[in-house]
């Protein structure tokens, strides 16, 4: 294993950080890009059931991704935790610690994924009705649909923590070519489980028949549920075999009982990371929830299903800045780890620096094709309409929400998760709590200033990160 790591670790320790950042980080953006596939699948061919059926089932899968996202953030934020810690171990040459610390993560994320699976369990509809708002026919789809989601969570929890681990050795570009397989193989199952034996649209058609002939049932938006599990899960197998045999864990010298004080270590670097992330998550859900009840009825929700497909469209631009967030952390840990701090620092402006223009690349097709793109998805003009206003007004902030993302899992990298915590809670404590509860309260207001709010919260986190970061305190972290 050593002689594999080293290689890998050299180019991040010494290489050139300009080619090596964009060599290491672009793989990962596009990796983490490819996991919103699994949902951009989903919902196009959702939206290709029937008027009665598509506008609902968007605006459901709409609010239960955002939802299911709470348990992936929180188990993504072991994920970030165990990230750093390997960084830091294999800057630091410890390839036992390395091996170590990944089982032991393995054991917590597996407990996560019990309890998240009991949570939907039980408490989908609680979730669904109460706590978001949803209506109608949104509701009554959304419930079954989260509760599939939520109980299979093991799937992305797993999922985004193997594809870390190898990201953390320095393997970046064998987990994005089994994302690509993944992908292919939920297209192929949602397009059986969604349509089944039953009408399809075209470019489909071949699909009823095969499902006919293997006894696949029409299952509409549960079917997409079960579709994207199934392929998830496929994608573990040949994810742990890649880590076995590259890197040589999870062999019977790793595989131990329980590790307490490791086990509180990684819990209490967790903790941090999955708050900041869950606070991202519900301000997202705060959005939800008021455009649910200011702006739908009972047999209305235009706006929710909109919003469900711009949130769908915006993930991918989350993921993408995580990937290379992920590439910041990396470089950053490693550095630290091998003591060179002002490599590190300048890995994580490097990587702001790509995601930047990332973003604004992805901002400027929303704006220029969006018709066409939420088209795609539901050819409502009234949805088109909703979903273009938003980006209009929050595409190009996309920038600043890309910046702050990366500028804080660097800063995550050094091991000042709080820090990272501490910056995100005071931008939607501080501001897009209290401005959309503003919106809220004022009569006749909009659904513009609402969509106004986002785009000031997202410029807001990107001048906040930047200035903390550029003061540099969380250098301390790792230093101390």
């Amino acid at each position: 294993m050593s002689q594999a790591l080293d290689a890998l670790s050299r180019r991040i320790l010494v290489g050139p950080l300009g080619r090596e950042m964009a060599r290491f980080g672009t793989p990962l953006a596009l990796g983490m890009g490819l996991q919103t596939a699994f949902n951009l699948v989903d919902a196009y061919l959702i939206g290709h059931l029937g008027t009665d059926m598509a506008g609902p089932a968007l605006g459901a899968i709409g609010i239960c991704d955002q939802l299911a996202a709470l348990g992936t953030i929180v188990s993504y934020g072991l994920t970030v935790a165990t990230g750093a810690m390997l960084s830091h171990r294999q800057g630091r040459g410890d390839h036992a610690g390395v091996r170590q610390v990944a089982w032991q993560s393995m054991l917590l994320v597996f407990a996560l994924s019990v309890l998240f699976a009991l949570g939907g369990g039980f408490g989908a509809e609680w979730l669904v009705v109460s706590v978001v708002g949803a209506k109608g026919r949104v509701a009554e789809l959304g419930v079954p649909y989260l509760a599939v989601m939520m109980g299979g969570s093991f799937t992305i929890f797993f999922l985004l923590h193997l594809t870390s681990v190898a990201r953390a050795l320095g393997s970046s570009k064998s987990p994005v070519a089994l994302l690509i397989i993944a992908n292919a193989l939920n297209l192929l199952l949602a397009t059986l489980m969604v349509y089944g034996p039953g009408p399809a649209p075209p470019g489909f058609q071949w699909g009823p028949p095969l499902a006919s002939a293997l006894g696949i049932p029409r299952m509409e938006l549960q079917g997409a549920a079960w579709a994207t599990l199934i392929a998830r899960a496929v994608l573990l197998l040949p994810l742990v075999a890649l880590l076995m045999r590259r890197f040589k864990l999870f062999d019977r010298h790793s595989i131990t009982r329980a590790d307490l004080p490791l086990l509180r270590g990684l819990i209490g670097q967790a903790w941090p990371s999955s708050a900041q992330l869950v606070v991202r998550i519900l301000a997202m859900l705060l959005t939800h929830a008021l455009v649910a009840r200011l702006f739908t009825s009972e047999t209305d929700q235009t706006a929710t299903t909109a919003l469900g497909i711009a949130f769908r469209l915006e993930t991918m631009a989350l993921f993408v800045a995580l990937g290379w967030g992920s590439a910041a952390q990396t470089f950053v840990g490693q550095n630290l780890g091998a003591a060179n701090p002002e490599r590190a620092k300048k890995s994580g402006w490097l990587a702001a620096t790509y995601t930047a223009l990332a973003m604004a690349l992805l901002a400027l097709s929303y704006r220029a094709f969006g018709a066409n793109i939420v088209g795609f998805f539901d050819s409502d003009p009234a949805v088109i309409a909703v979903a273009i206003g938003y980006f209009q007004w929050v595409g190009l902030s996309y920038i600043g929400l890309g910046v702050g993302v990366v500028l804080g899992s660097a800063i995550q990298g050094a091991g000042a998760a709080r820090q990272a915590l501490r910056l995100d809670a005071s931008v939607v404590l501080l501001f897009q709590l209290p401005a959309s509860l503003l919106v809220a309260a004022t009569p006749g207001v909009t659904i513009v200033t609402l969509w106004q709010v986002v785009a000031l919260t997202y410029i807001a986190f990107a001048l906040v990160c930047a200035w903390s970061y550029r003061r540099g305190r969380f250098l301390g972290a790792a230093m101390a």
